[in-house]
């Protein structure tokens, strides 16, 4: 029998100077007579307290279900919200969750579904797990190293549009990064420059070529998006940022409030800004993501396979509308590919425009 007096509520841990492994598999609390052998307070007999403990990656697993309903006091949460909003559509944590907090997570939820308290057998329909950011000298972050990152210091010099940038651009959004100050910079840099050409812009219209450039910066930064590809994001911005400094007279208030769209998931206060300085009356947050228009793309490269007898031995990335003489020369200088066919009679080559050429040999 397991109890708990009701004069000793809540439980108090006996103050021990070490706690040592029983050897049996039990807590360390089971080798505590006093503290374990207790009296039932309903019927006066032995009892025993319980010993075993869980951590508190168990006990916290469950929260998401309890988001569901958090002001619910009658109920862990009413039936139709868990219908209406489970699964998660989307959790995201460090690599270390993965034995952990979704462990716990997944076995809690299967035995609430066992149970039928929840109506779904999986609590999540995605995981993606976060890289770490090193410090600046490759190690873990850690306070007693002192090399810990404050993101206050940063704010306050380059502002959170300029960490919010920088944290995205780094790298990979699952590898392990290293922080580096110069890069801090390099997004400020970036951003002051774009604010500097969209609050000076007095055009209303566009030319086609700028149109073009900023519809395929729609296309990019959504398809990357999708995949949490967010370094490649914000590297498309630079590139069209740089590309936007030569054409600045061909620039017009319709690609700027695109781009602004497109901009605002990671530098939202700037955006804000610039948008209400454009004469918007309401947040930029609230308006519809922009869709690319496929007639106005024009894919200026494209990887061409390169086979040997009809095996793939190379893709090389080429200018769309290559002609077959540029492929075969781009193909036959190409190292990878030399090792195949030198000191070789080349039968045919084989060309399939911006997508294949098969070099034929005997």
């Amino acid at each position: 029998m397991v109890a708990v007096p009701e004069n000793e509520l809540p439980v108090k841990l006996p103050y021990i100077e070490k706690y040592q492994p029983t050897g049996t598999g039990e807590s360390p609390l089971a080798a505590i007579p006093e503290f374990v052998n207790v009296k039932c307070p309903k019927c006066g007999g032995d009892a025993k307290r319980e010993t075993n403990t869980m951590p508190q990656w168990a006990g916290s697993c469950w929260y998401y279900l309890r988001y569901l309903d958090n002001k619910n006091n009658k109920e862990i949460f009413d039936k139709e919200k868990d219908k209406r909003w489970m699964p998660v559509d989307l959790y995201v944590g460090g690599a270390e969750h993965a034995v952990l907090h979704l462990l716990y997570s997944r076995f809690w939820h299967k035995f609430m579904y066992d149970l039928g308290i929840v109506s779904t057998k999986e609590p999540f329909y995605t995981l993606r797990n976060v890289g770490l950011i090193m410090a600046p000298d490759g190690q873990k972050m850690s306070k007693s190293k002192g090399n810990v990152i404050s993101p206050d210091i940063i704010i306050d010099e380059f502002g959170a549009d300029t960490l919010r940038c920088y944290e995205m651009f780094m790298g990979p959004f699952d590898q392990a990064i290293v922080w580096n100050p110069q890069g801090v910079k390099g997004v400020y840099r970036f951003l002051t420059k774009l604010w500097d050409i969209f609050s000076e812009c007095q055009n209303e219209n566009s030319s086609k070529e700028v149109i073009a450039e900023t519809h395929k910066l729609n296309k990019k930064v959504s398809d990357d998006l999708e995949k949490m590809k967010f370094n490649t994001s914000v590297a498309f911005f630079m590139e069209y940022i740089n590309f936007i400094s030569e054409k600045q007279e061909e620039l017009g208030k319709e690609e700027i409030k695109r781009v602004l769209i497109l901009l605002s998931p990671f530098a939202p206060h700037l955006c804000e800004e610039l948008w209400e300085k454009m004469g918007n009356k309401t947040s930029i947050m609230i308006e519809k993501w922009p869709k690319a228009d496929s007639s106005l793309i024009k894919e200026e490269k494209v990887f061409l396979i390169v086979q040997v007898n009809g095996r793939v031995r190379e893709k090389l990335e080429v200018n769309v509308g290559i002609s077959k003489e540029e492929a075969e020369r781009l193909v036959k200088e190409n190292e990878r590919v030399k090792k195949w066919i030198e000191g070789k009679e080349i039968v045919e080559v084989f060309f399939v425009p911006d997508k294949l050429i098969n070099i034929v040999i005997k």
